[in-house]
């Protein structure tokens, strides 16, 4: 009997292992959406006049009101950007924040940063993951190519250089900005968000391939049935 009772246990660990990698992820990402919501809400609801605010009429409040107001506001400015008159207005106000001094380098270089995560099919900005060695050879990272090289730096240089972006882990958000040789980076054959998922999760999280992901599925099935042999042969001699 000992020796089934430690068999037992540590199916009933990896039970509870399994319970906390499944709920632990999805109640950060509620929490932090509903805290998200919530942070809308309350800037956003605070510009709306008391006597069109509908929930100073109700006994409640609205969750997810400011969210819906923001995302209909961005809706019509993008109706209104895409129009003649939209298109004027906006040369009219790049006219007048280009001639400010600070401002206007803080807005071209955010606008360009927009313009090229979210052109779509018009760039290839972060589109590929690639691996090259920092910093120094022999040690290797992940690392995103980011665009083509300006021209001021890459006369400079006798090898064909490529822009990429190396993030920091396991907060992406900060990195190094390197022009390296095309010839020294190596193509991944890695989809983006798989390569963000590493650097996120400082490699604790990696794409499994298919025959990997079915090997690890074949093992727990296979581990489930020994638990129930076991069960029910634990009850026959009871």
């Amino acid at each position: 009997m000992t020796t089934e009772k430690n068999k037992k246990t540590p199916s009933i660990k990896a039970y509870f292992l399994t319970g906390i990698l499944v709920s632990t992820p999805l109640a950060i990402t509620i929490y932090l959406a509903v805290e998200l919501i919530n942070f809308i809400d309350t800037k956003v609801t605070s510009l709306i006049p008391a006597e069109y605010n509908p929930e100073n009429y109700l006994p409640y409040g609205i969750p997810g009101l400011g969210l819906i107001i923001l995302l209909v506001a961005l809706v019509f400015i993008g109706m209104l950007a895409s129009g003649f008159i939209g298109n004027a207005l906006i040369k009219l106000m790049n006219k007048m924040i280009s001639k400010m001094p600070v401002v206007s380098g803080i807005y071209s270089a955010l606008r360009k940063i927009l313009e090229t995560v979210m052109g779509g099919g018009q760039t290839s900005a972060f589109r590929q993951a690639v691996l090259v060695q920092y910093p120094r050879k022999d040690l290797w990272t992940i690392a995103f190519i980011t665009g083509e090289v300006y021209s001021g730096v890459q006369k400079n240089i006798k090898k064909e250089l490529v822009s990429i972006y190396v993030p920091t882990t396991p907060n992406p958000t900060s990195g190094f900005l390197i022009f390296v040789p095309k010839t020294d980076i190596i193509p991944l054959d890695l989809r983006v968000d798989d390569a963000w998922k590493i650097i996120i999760s400082t490699g604790i999280v990696t794409p499994d391939s298919p025959q990997t992901q079915q090997a690890i599925m074949d093992e727990a099935i296979q581990s489930a049935k020994q638990d129930l042999t076991l069960s029910s042969e634990e009850d026959k001699n009871n």
